[in-house]
């Protein structure tokens, strides 16, 4: 651990939203009290969606095996991520906020970096890159993590990408000052996911900057199963739309993809037997789109020298086009 400063280094306030999350708590956990910022320097405030799977013990098992880390754990009992973030943000007595989830494991130097970057000036939201690994064992979680991880099931997500320093349109567990929640305002609890690119859109919006630096660096653990993935992406474009309304100056060519190839197939499929010129445009585009998956999925079954990844990407990709793009027009339909 870095020397000790505490006129100089910020007290800065982990938070950490958690629901069920007893398996990666203790890896958490760990990386935090392994941070080369200084310990005495921080405190780790988890909002806990009243857990049933044993959560709470095993922060209090790590607390007491760790009594000089601050760790304190108050109620979310709205059980949304927003909602846990705003009361964790109430408890907090950091002049620098921090957001980390419950799935991450940032890296030795996470907050020290993080903190270097907003005392720089550098953002008004400073975060980094994923790098996503495979959330189980099996072919199905190494194709899943490949899959949220390529250009094809990411965008230009610079974040998922490993994308250079710079500004961007948001970040996943960004570091701000206090100051800017007295500015802008908290999370905004009426919206179940999207929670941070909203947050990052209003910063935006009053002439903030957010800054990606790649050495700013997580592990993400991607969902485990298809039927994991294919809800985490409902929900991403379900909730998306519902931003979408309040900020459409938002949206990125990465979003409007998924639900205009969803809406097209349908059409397509549809209008088909009765329209010859909708008959053959639909078959270049299943043709153009099914070329792909198969040339991307072989591309990184060879790459990562795993035969089993061409099966798991097939279905990965798909998965997530259609579950993020679907839900998106369904929630339109449904607004």
């Amino acid at each position: 651990m870095s020397g000790e400063h505490p006129m100089k280094d910020p007290l800065v306030s982990i938070l950490i939203p958690c629901y069920n999350e007893a398996k990666t708590l203790p890896g958490l956990l760990q990386a935090i009290y392994e941070q080369t910022y200084p310990r005495s320097r921080l405190e780790v405030i988890i909002a806990d969606g009243l857990s049933e799977d044993g959560s709470r013990e095993v922060i209090e098992a790590f607390r007491a095996s760790h009594p000089d880390l601050s760790l304190k754990v108050i109620p979310n009992p709205r059980r949304i991520i927003p909602a846990a973030l705003n009361v964790a943000i109430q408890a907090a007595r950091g002049d620098i906020l921090l957001r980390l989830d419950a799935h991450s494991h940032p890296a030795a130097d996470y907050v020290e970096r993080c903190v270097e970057a907003l005392e720089k000036g550098l953002g008004d939201n400073v975060g980094g890159i994923w790098e996503i690994r495979p959330g189980g064992e099996g072919w199905m979680a190494r194709a899943i993590a490949v899959a949220v991880s390529h250009p094809l099931g990411a965008g230009d997500a610079r974040y998922r990408l490993k994308g250079p320093a710079g500004e961007v349109d948001t970040v996943p567990f960004g570091a701000f000052r206090r100051s800017l929640i007295e500015r802008i305002g908290p999370f905004d609890e009426s919206l179940l996911t999207n929670e941070d690119y909203e947050f990052n859109t209003r910063i935006r919006q009053q002439g903030g900057h957010i800054w990606l630096d790649p050495n700013i660096r997580s592990v993400y653990y991607a969902r485990t199963t298809l039927a994991a993935l294919i809800r985490q992406y409902a929900r991403y474009g379900y909730w998306k739309w519902k931003m979408l309304r309040r900020y459409p100056r938002s949206l990125r060519w990465r979003q409007a993809v998924p639900p205009l190839f969803v809406l097209t197939c349908l059409i397509g499929a549809v209008l088909s037997p009765f329209v010859q010129w909708i008959a053959w445009l639909w078959g270049l585009e299943m043709t153009l789109y099914l070329g792909l998956l198969i040339f991307v999925s072989l591309q990184q079954a060879i790459r990562h020298r795993d035969p089993w990844l061409f099966p798991g990407l097939l279905l990965a990709f798909p998965s997530i086009h259609f579950a993020w793009g679907g839900a998106f027009l369904w929630s339109m339909l449904h607004g």
